[in-house]
């Protein structure tokens, strides 16, 4: 595994690993290095069929500031085209995380600005805590959340993102739930146990079963009737029934007993 400066991959032997953003003497802000780092850390995380799920945090008090205010102005006197080579290089990092094989769970605390809010919202599912602090905060500056937009309409919808990246109003963890950026929210003393109950669930899902429905999901898009995507879903549920973890499963439930992928202190959550 690479050496980063800037991020931190940490596997943990129950077979998911954590994406630690690193610099939180920074407050974890962004800078060409660090989404340098995280496209390489995710590439990595990618080629590795073994993990279920990865974690996305930050290190220290804040999850991330957002753009490091020396790289901004160093690209504040950069040309066009050195900016949109940084903009490919942003909106690479954003894709790939969104199109990550295995489930992803952003853990947030402390301040989200900027483009912190682009990666939770590529993320499948997110908490944080109560008192967290987002921020869509870039025509504050003379800029505009465009790398990230797509990613955050999807997660919080057109009409909320039209309010926070327009009035640049900085919104609490309930509300960042409320309007669909965080799954879950609790106060901050709580949130490691927050995330080891998602863990604890997760560990519960048959692997290849979450691969395979997060690729549905991405397929289904917006959900729309068409007779492509009715033959995806035929094709899928067809391939995922007869795969060994499709069989295994199965036969658990009707042995009424745990399958071979979760803990084997955990009788899962079966019906009688």
């Amino acid at each position: 595994m690479t050496d980063f400066e800037t991020v931190e991959v940490e596997h943990d032997p129950r077979g998911f690993a954590t994406l630690w953003l690193n610099r939180p003497a920074k407050h974890n802000a962004f800078n060409a290095l660090m989404i340098r780092e995280l496209i390489i850390a995710l590439d990595q995380l990618q080629a590795d069929a073994s993990l279920r799920f990865v974690l996305l945090r930050g290190r220290g008090r804040h999850f991330s500031a957002g753009a490091d205010l020396a790289w901004m102005q160093e690209s504040a006197n950069l040309d066009y085209n050195t900016n949109l080579r940084d903009a490919q290089e942003l909106a690479e990092l954003m894709y790939n995380l969104a199109r990550l094989k295995m489930p992803t769970l952003a853990v947030v605390q402390g301040a989200a600005y900027g483009g912190a809010l682009g990666l939770i919202s590529c993320c499948d599912m997110a908490i944080g805590s109560t008192d967290a602090q987002f921020c869509l905060s870039e025509v504050r500056i003379g800029l505009a959340p465009a790398v990230i937009s797509p990613f955050v309409v999807q997660a919080i919808g057109e009409r909320a993102a039209r309010r926070y990246t327009l009035t640049a109003e900085r919104f609490s963890g309930e509300r960042a739930r409320q309007i669909g950026l965080l799954d879950e929210c609790c106060p901050a003393d709580e949130l490691d146990l927050q995330v080891q109950h998602w863990v604890d669930n997760l560990l519960l899902n048959s692997p290849k079963a979450m691969r395979a429905s997060k690729d549905l999901l991405r397929e289904m898009g917006n959900g729309e009737l068409t007779p492509a995507r009715r033959r995806f879903c035929e094709n899928a549920i067809a391939r995922i029934r007869v795969s060994p973890e499709g069989q295994e499963g199965l036969r658990a439930f009707l042995q009424k007993r745990s399958p071979g992928w979760q803990p084997h202190d955990n009788t899962g959550d079966s019906p009688e």
